[in-house]
């Protein structure tokens, strides 16, 4: 192993127990609902059309500014 990696372990292993966290306190565990909730807002606020839109658009000009 190479110093760094040596130092990193070391320093890891000194930490206290509630600085190395994993994770932050779910507080709504219902991810599919999150999900559906946040695709019907870009569906309703017309974000889609602006997507679909930009991806034409950009396709568009990268045809047309490529050579060859």
């Amino acid at each position: 192993m190479s110093y760094y990696s040596d130092f990193i372990s070391q320093l890891f292993w000194h930490l206290p127990v509630n600085f190395t966290a994993l994770a932050q306190t779910i507080t709504d565990p219902d991810l599919m609902g999150q999900m559906q909730k946040s695709w019907n807002h870009f569906i309703q606020t017309g974000q889609v059309w602006a997507l679909l839109i930009g991806l034409v658009i950009g396709y568009i000009i990268r045809n047309l500014t490529s050579y060859g």
